[in-house]
């Protein structure tokens, strides 16, 4: 990043960096360049482009723009799980890995999976308890946190942990829930930032697509992730890197105000008699309070709320009106699904548990649906 845009607030980047040169008549907006064969030449050196499998105009657009908010090297992938998958590629038969008790079911079930072929040791652990993961992370070669963890809403102490997982261990933080815009891992000590960019980034229900950001002092891994990704070929969709940078240049916006009214929700969930938990950091009782305060620039607009069971859950979900059930999170509308509804989810997750993404709708629109959802159920 320049000097001239270090001094720039994350706002502003995300709505001016990876943009083309300013010339007269020249598209403001990066376009999608449509493009598998590039016109080569008989000195390879000349060329920078080579194949559609390697670069694309729009691809390094979006990777300029996450890079800058995030303050490292970003590749993007076809989705979240190729960027995971990617990630885990870098580690050797018998390496051990240190994974949240509570995360996504997608990631938890590729180690699972690659953890039987290659015998990893897999070391499951809280995120919210530091020594705990201090404690597995000794003779780890890979961290991976959540924070905020999906769907239980769990906060890390990343700054903590940064300063204390040993070099040699390569720091993953998947930071989707919080978007670079409420914590930036890498300046804290993260190797790795991981994204489902189908979420927030994109912020319209529209694209999938996943970006990883790697520290700048680990040019040996970017290298390795970029060769990887040429080789394999997990490279995202031309119109999908498109949609996406043309949705990031409103997170800021968009997430001001779901984080606003997801704090409201919050509260008022909070006394509701039929509502036996809520989970949002931004409420003082919460457990991830103190950390979220102290460590992110925000709260979020993701809640998880726990009714007494499964059957009342989906009673809940099935009488709303405005909220859509949907597995996906992130985008402008409110969301909300009951995770154990999927036999894959890890069993630590309540039954009754219901993760909630609040999109930018009126607040007092949200909440009447809710209201009358609950009693209803």
């Amino acid at each position: 990043m320049s000097d001239a845009l270090q001094d720039l607030r994350l706002e502003t980047l995300a709505v001016i960096t990876g943009r083309p040169e300013h010339q007269v008549d020249a598209p403001l907006n990066q376009p999608p360049v449509f493009a598998s064969t590039y016109v080569g030449s008989h000195t390879p050196e000349n060329g920078d482009l080579g194949y559609g499998r390697y670069q694309n105009a729009t691809w390094q657009a979006l990777e300029r723009a996450i890079g800058a908010l995030e303050g490292g090297w970003a590749l993007c992938y076809s989705s979240g799980m190729a960027a995971a998958d990617a990630i885990l590629g870098l580690l050797p038969r018998g390496s051990t890995v240190v994974l949240p008790t509570n995360c996504y079911l997608g990631v938890s079930s590729l180690v699972d999976e690659r953890a039987a072929v290659l015998d990893w040791t897999v070391e499951r652990v809280s995120v919210a308890d530091t020594a705990a993961v201090l404690a597995a992370a000794k003779n780890a070669d890979l961290v991976w946190i959540e924070s905020p963890t999906n769907p239980t809403i769990d906060v890390a102490d990343l700054p903590s942990l940064g300063d204390a997982v040993p070099h040699s261990a390569i720091l993953v933080v998947d930071s989707t829930f919080a978007t670079p815009l409420l914590q930036r891992p890498l300046t804290n000590g993260a190797t790795i930032v991981l994204h489902s960019a189908t979420k927030f980034m994109s912020g319209h229900s529209d694209a999938v697509l996943g970006a990883i950001v790697v520290d700048p002092v680990r040019d040996d891994l970017y290298g390795r992730l970029l060769a990887t990704r040429k080789l394999r070929g997990a490279v995202p969709g031309v119109m999908e890197s498109y949609l996406v940078l043309r949705g990031l240049r409103t997170l800021a916006l968009r997430l001001e105000r779901a984080q606003a009214n997801a704090a409201v929700l919050a509260k008022r969930l909070t006394v509701h008699p039929h509502v036996l938990r809520v989970r949002y950091p931004g409420l003082r009782a919460d457990p991830g309070h103190d950390v979220a305060n102290r460590t992110m620039a925000g709260f979020g607009s993701l809640i998880a709320i726990e009714l007494a069971d499964a059957p009342t859950a989906e009673a809940f979900i099935d009488r709303l009106q405005l909220w859509v059930h949907t597995t996906s999170l992130g985008g402008v509308e409110s969301t909300l699904e009951r995770r154990r509804r999927w036999s894959t989810e890890l069993p630590t997750v309540p039954e009754g548990l219901i993760r909630m993404s609040v999109g930018i709708e009126h607040v007092e629109d949200l909440w009447r649906d809710l209201e009358e959802g609950l009693r209803s159920a």
